[in-house]
């Protein structure tokens, strides 16, 4: 067997996705499609699709949410830019902080790396808190353990009263 002389290390990255406007559903497939055409990535694994209630402004229609499981040999900051990216070309616009959205691309987990700055702050700083990110979640992991945070499977159980409907395979 040859081996490649520069070969890349692969980091398991899980991101979540969202969107509430112009056709969610289109949106998320959509979104996924381009996450699996990322250079130095790979899509690994795909949650079903869950409708949500909105959090935080809750004045703007029901999201469409999913979560994907990926290998890449980006760094988490390079990941970041490439979903934000992906975003802008999608045509997202940031208004204010739980503002309808075309589509919302966020890093849930990078190995079990945490890391906070002012750009980036891993595991994603919420997700223990909802439902919509948790239940797709363990969908492709169901043994996920959150760094700094414990088992998925309790933050979700403490997210109970969040209902979330699940709507069609990915």
């Amino acid at each position: 067997m040859i081996l490649p002389l520069h070969s890349e290390p692969v980091s398991q990255v899980f991101i979540a996705l969202g969107s509430n406007l112009e056709n969610p559903l289109s949106q998320v497939r959509r979104g996924m499609m381009l996450l699996a055409g990322l250079e130095h990535s790979r899509l690994v694994k795909r949650s079903s699709l869950y409708r949500t209630a909105p959090v935080g402004h809750i004045d703007q229609p029901d999201f469409i949410n999913a979560v994907v499981q990926m290998e890449t040999s980006l760094t988490p900051h390079h990941l970041l830019d490439a979903l934000l990216e992906i975003e802008r070309a999608c045509g997202r616009v940031r208004t204010f902080p739980n503002a309808p959205r075309i589509l919302d691309l966020d890093i849930l987990l990078f190995e079990n790396l945490q890391h906070n700055d002012t750009k980036l702050v891993l595991p994603h700083p919420r997700m223990h808190e909802r439902a919509f990110v948790l239940q797709p979640l363990l969908e492709i992991v169901a043994d996920c353990v959150i760094p700094g945070r414990g088992s998925a499977v309790a933050c979700l159980a403490a997210c109970a009263e969040q209902p979330l409907e699940s709507i069609a395979s990915s």
